[in-house]
């Protein structure tokens, strides 16, 4: 009983919040509404037109007064051929319109949603798989798209059918009424135990589907590692599996349906013998026409579409209120606060920051992993201009301090301090706009090479593209291309070598003009002539802007301001190369021994 009550306004909350999309679409909406119900009030004239063609092809048989018109056979034939046509024309404007509206309300839900996923903070994809995302901007507004385009005019004029059918068999005759509606209660009850078990089916089924598109985008954005293994017979069983499991609800599902509509076309035409039966006795006591008794099956079909109509109509109902309620799940999620001072006009410029970083003391652990922490009391400072090196062993903590900086987490305590300011209290927008970072994965969208080297400035002209892409060393590769700016890198940049990527990324942060760069191992990828250009222009580009670069490779850090060591997530080292590698039991000397052995 408790679910039941709280499940109720949970489906209401999802209600309202499907309807919202439709607010600023109501004139339309209205319009297809009223053009729906006339729509519907010419079609249940049909039945009735029918039976006044009948009647007026066997007058001899008629037992009620009738209109000069309905007398002349010619006239009632023109009228309902008149009444089908004015039906055709307002069912496809309404169509239309319910189609219309359902689009723009999707497209509206599909862009707040995505805007919300890519607002969310860096924590949130840590605990939602990538396919499960996809799979609710793509089969859950799917199943809303459906509802909203076609269930929901459909319902509409279903219902309308319903009570004009009802309407029109009470006026013809009440005793046919009487016989035909004893049959209606046992329909409803079925279809809607039917109904339930179809949903919970469904809901299983959109479950078991996300899953396998999980395993899909995984296989896929991880193909080189799958095929490098040989693994492609252990995804393709790992799919296999979750298609078996996806299949055998679906399959339950379709036995479900097949029965309701089974019973559902028994009991309608078992219904219509039924009436013709005992409408066959009414007439053979004179006290119906033909045309009396043809126009109450017509209506008693009516009346059946609509009931066998509704179990169908309950059922997809229900999996667009499931697929809405996930959604708000989603959209109830805290997005980062992007803006602090909202006071500011969007199209002001964001402040320019000088550069200095600092952290105080920062203590931090992934919220995945509470019980282990990665940042012990770190301690670093960084002035405007300066070239900072971060080395130390893998999971020292560097990449984590890069995260912190970029803001994608918080300290759990100590402070982070950017031209003295409290990181916290400045907008996320300028502490990013002032950084870019090249990481030593680099991540290329599908397009081409000039939309991703524009992807550190959007809008950006050709001219600061090029002029990027030459102080990256990028012009000699891309001139090998007959395209030149405008070749496809391909998905994830497959087309392209690893130092082109690397280079290509170099591009993109020199194009956006940060305060503060990060290099994350920014030239691991690069041959050892492509290191030395990119070293020689990095001493001319780096001139005003903070550099943070990490780096395993202890020549790319030789030439740093100052140097940090990170073990076990605190500094246990500073200075320059000079005085490191003057310290005779220093972690920095050994490992410089270790790498220049040769």
């Amino acid at each position: 009983m408790h679910d039941l009550r709280s499940a109720s306004p949970r489906r209401l909350g999802d209600l309202r919040h499907l309807f919202s999309y439709l607010r600023p679409y109501r004139p339309s909406w209205v319009l297809a509404i009223v053009t729906s119900s006339i729509s519907m009030a010419f079609g249940a004239m049909f039945p009735w037109l029918v039976g006044q063609l009948l009647d007026a092809a066997i007058p001899s048989l008629k037992i009620v007064e009738v209109q000069p018109w309905q007398r002349d056979l010619n006239t009632v034939a023109l009228v309902l051929i008149g009444t089908l046509l004015v039906q055709a024309v307002l069912m496809f404007i309404s169509s239309l319109l319910f189609h219309s509206v359902g689009e723009r309300a999707v497209v509206d839900m599909r862009q707040e949603l995505y805007g919300h996923l890519i607002g969310q903070p860096l924590r949130f994809f840590g605990e939602h798989r990538v396919g499960e995302l996809t799979s609710r901007l793509s089969s859950d507004l799917a199943q809303i798209q459906d509802t909203l385009t076609f269930t929901v005019g459909q319902a509409l004029r279903q219902a309308m059918l319903l009570v004009a059918g009802l309407v029109m068999i009470a006026a013809t005759s009440v005793k046919l009424s009487l016989v035909m509606l004893s049959s209606v209660p046992v329909v409803m009850l079925l279809g809607v135990l039917f109904g339930r078990r179809i949903r919970k089916l469904s809901s299983t089924a959109q479950d078991r589907l996300a899953t396998t598109s999980t395993v899909v985008e995984e296989t896929l954005q991880g193909i080189a590692n799958v095929k490098a293994f040989g693994n492609e017979p252990y995804e393709n069983s790992r799919y296999a599996r979750g298609l078996h499991d996806y299949l055998a609800i679906v399959l339950q599902t379709a036995r479900s349906r097949a029965a309701l509509i089974a019973f559902i076309i028994f009991a309608i035409f078992g219904a219509i013998v039924l009436v013709l039966w005992y409408g066959s006795h009414l007439l053979r006591e004179g006290q119906l026409t033909h045309g009396n008794l043809t126009r109450f099956v017509f209506y008693t079909m009516f009346i059946g579409g609509a009931v066998s109509s509704v179990p169908e109509i309950i059922s997809n109902v229900q999996r667009t209120l499931g697929a809405t309620q996930r959604v708000r799940e989603l959209l109830a999620e805290p997005a980062e606060l992007l803006v602090a001072n909202t006071e500011r006009s969007p199209a002001a410029p964001l402040p320019r920051l000088r550069g200095q970083v600092a952290f105080n003391d920062v203590h931090f652990r992934y919220p995945s992993r509470p019980d282990l922490p990665v940042l012990r009391g770190l301690n670093l400072e960084a002035q405007p201009g300066e070239k900072i090196a971060l080395v130390g062993p893998s999971g020292a903590g560097k990449s984590t301090l890069v995260s912190l900086l970029l803001r994608f987490y918080e300290p759990d305590a100590g402070r982070l301090l950017l031209d003295g300011q409290d990181a916290s209290v400045l907008d996320l927008r300028t502490v990013r706009a002032n950084m870019a970072i090249v990481p030593q994965e680099v991540l290329l969208f599908g397009g081409s090479i000039r939309e991703n080297i524009a992807y550190g400035r959007p809008g950006a002209s050709d001219e600061q593209i090029r002029a990027a892409a030459e102080q990256a060393h990028c012009t000699e590769f891309i001139a090998r291309f007959p395209e030149g700016y405008e070749t496809l890198v391909g998905e994830r940049g497959v087309k392209l070598s690893g130092g082109q990527r690397q280079r290509l990324a170099i591009a993109r942060a020199l194009l956006r003009d940060p305060a503060i760069l990060i290099l994350d191992e920014a030239t691991s990828s690069l041959d050892s002539e492509s290191e030395a250009l990119i070293q020689s222009a990095l001493d001319v580009l780096l001139a005003g802007r903070t550099a943070l670069l990490i780096a395993h490779r202890l020549a790319t850090v030789r030439r740093c301001d100052r140097i940090y060591v990170i073990e076990h997530g605190t500094v246990t080292e500073s200075g320059s190369h000079a005085e490191l590698i003057a310290k005779p039991a220093g972690t920095y000397r050994r490992l410089a021994e270790m790498q220049f052995a040769g």
